[in-house]
């Protein structure tokens, strides 16, 4: 296999230089294995020797050298996801419920596996900027450039934009201390504990956590209710709830039974864009006046 000569995309631009050599190789080679490669000189860019930390350039050409993976991945096709916003920077897709964000132990399948398997001649796979669990669908954004993934991790690290999410709970939603808008806000510490050999969140000491709550309807012992995050801990919606008496129906971690989780990333704004996308749910709880509801309580 003769050496590869690639030109920097505009998407890759700003990218060091040795993760845009992994991307390129597709993980088939080791970082160990790509270091020693610029190390040793075999890398070059426009003809030049460099560093594995060197940000690379739109239009630079880069030299690969030959290179042969142990075991050359198997190409999968996977079902589609489906796609709710996308400009060159950005994308925002609909994560349909039971699917994890990432792959893992026990796990075949994931949005990074699909995003890969979507964009796969693309020079940039995008790839989540932030998680949903894997029970939890909705709005779920990725970088389809570095620049992009660059932007929406630093939007999420410093608690811009903002996020919504619709939930279904047990039990009639009790709006006490709730201000003119009908807003309630909820603070904790949030921590983890194990118990019987799980790992779970609970209230008590640890990270704060702080969201709002504004009830959207009320039938048969349910509350339909929306959820403005003001901070992102791990499981947060699910332990705030259930920690006041209002399980999620069919969390079976936190008290709302077996079933499929009704809980729902709507809408996430960012400084440059705006997703939104309404669950696929079948009770009669979620209708369009709802919707509208949600709506009409942030403008």
């Amino acid at each position: 296999m003769p050496a590869e000569f690639v030109t920097v995309t505009s998407a890759e631009a700003g990218q060091k230089l040795v993760r845009f050599l992994e991307r390129r190789v597709d993980g088939e080679v080791p970082r160990s294995a790509v270091m020693r490669w610029i190390r040793k000189g075999n890398v070059r860019v426009d003809k030049g020797r460099c560093k594995p930390f060197d940000l690379v350039k739109e239009g630079q050409i880069v030299r690969i050298p030959p290179y042969r993976a142990d075991e050359p991945a198997e190409k999968v096709s996977r079902e589609p996801l489906e796609i709710i916003y996308e400009d060159e920077n950005y994308l925002a897709i609909n994560k349909p419920a039971g699917l994890p964000s990432q792959g893992g132990t026990g796990h075949d399948d994931s949005v990074v596996d699909r995003l890969l398997s979507m964009y796969a001649d693309f020079p940039f796979k995008p790839a989540p900027a932030h998680r949903l669990d894997r029970d939890t669908s909705g709005v779920l954004l990725a970088g389809k450039s570095h620049h992009g993934q660059r932007a929406l991790s630093d939007m999420f690290a410093s608690g811009e934009g903002g996020k919504y999410y619709l939930a279904l709970v047990r039990g009639d939603w009790i709006s006490e201390g709730a201000g003119d808008d009908g807003w309630v806000e909820m603070h904790d510490l949030l921590e983890k504990k194990e118990e019987n050999g799980n790992e779970k969140m609970v209230t008590g000491s640890g990270k704060e956590a702080h969201a709002s709550v504004l009830s959207l309807g009320k039938l048969e012992n349910q509350t339909l209710l929306l959820i403005k995050l003001h901070t992102g801990r791990t499981h947060q919606i699910r332990v705030q709830l259930s920690s006041r008496g209002f399980p999620i129906i069919g969390d079976s971690k936190y008290g709302g039974g077996n079933g499929a989780m009704k809980l729902h990333c709507w809408r996430i704004e960012t400084p440059w864009f705006t997703a939104q996308c309404s669950p696929h749910w079948d009770d009669v709880f979620l209708r369009q006046e709802h919707i509208n509801l949600a709506e009409n309580s942030l403008f």
